[in-house]
């Protein structure tokens, strides 16, 4: 961010974050955002009055199919700029760089990149018009989306540009073990102490880190998926506590499924 701050002839510096589905992209990018914007806040208080506040972070969402009007009209949307059928993309375009330099923006959070495909014609225009903003907005652009690499998005000559302007992170499942590190249970550990349940004993959910491990294969979407259904379910039956027999309760996605059944059956026999 500091980096790209003051650059003023060429588009700035950005990150794409990407990996299969479920490894945390979206909730490790809105944990960007949130920390952003908190930083910024406690920098830079609002005004008293009536004083307009800064607005540090914005967040959109690629849509499917993506044309460049649909993708700056999500643009413009964020911040209430208002909308109409007759406003052509470029009219949209200047009120959006306008709107966002004013307000402030200095991080511009991208999801669903993947959604884009630069061979098509419209693709290929939403994907310049991205080229155009991160030029003409002073904000840095990070972007999240499944198998990024894998995809036409890194494919032909748009491809190559966003290559050597953007610095890449991974993501995977999380590892049960990393040297002396156990990264899953802090993080199992990390979502039982933000929990609420009246009955529920601390600890129970680390000492279920292997099982909860095997049944999400460490990936951190359906981990949140399984320990929020079973706080839910406690809460509504009035048990107030997660138990193993809570966990194994859930039905989890599809996925998590088909990883965990192979395992289950194998104990089993």
């Amino acid at each position: 961010m500091l980096l790209g701050r003051h650059q003023r002839t060429t588009a700035r510096p950005s990150l794409i974050l990407t990996g299969p589905a479920a490894t945390g992209k979206t909730t490790a990018l809105l944990e960007v955002g949130r920390a952003c914007h908190l930083a910024h806040t406690r920098r830079h208080p609002a005004p008293p009055g009536n004083g307009q506040p800064a607005v540090p972070v914005a967040y959109v969402l690629v849509p499917p199919g993506a044309s460049a009007k649909t993708l700056i009209a999500g643009f413009a949307r964020y911040l209430g700029i208002p909308v109409t059928a007759r406003m052509t993309q470029a009219q949209l375009m200047q009120a959006v760089c306008h709107t966002y330099n004013t307000a402030g923006v200095r991080l511009v959070l991208i999801d669903e990149i993947h959604r884009l495909n630069p061979r098509t014609t419209t693709g290929a225009e939403a994907a310049d018009l991205l080229k155009d903003l991160t030029e003409q907005i002073g904000a840095t652009f990070v972007y999240a989306g499944i198998d990024v690499t894998g995809t036409a998005l890194f494919s032909g000559v748009r491809g190559a540009q966003l290559a050597a302007r953007a610095s890449l992170v991974e993501t995977g499942a999380l590892p049960a073990r990393l040297g002396a590190r156990r990264p899953f249970t802090d993080l199992v550990t990390d979502l039982e102490t933000a929990l609420d349940l009246q009955r529920h004993r601390a600890g129970t959910l680390p000492r279920h880190a292997p099982y909860l491990h095997q049944r999400t294969a460490g990936r951190i979407g359906s981990l949140n998926r399984l320990i929020r259904e079973a706080a839910l379910t406690a809460i509504l039956d009035g048990t107030e506590r997660i138990t193993k027999t809570t966990l194994d309760a859930v039905r989890l996605d599809h996925q998590a499924e088909t990883h965990h059944r192979p395992q289950h059956r194998r104990q089993a026999r």
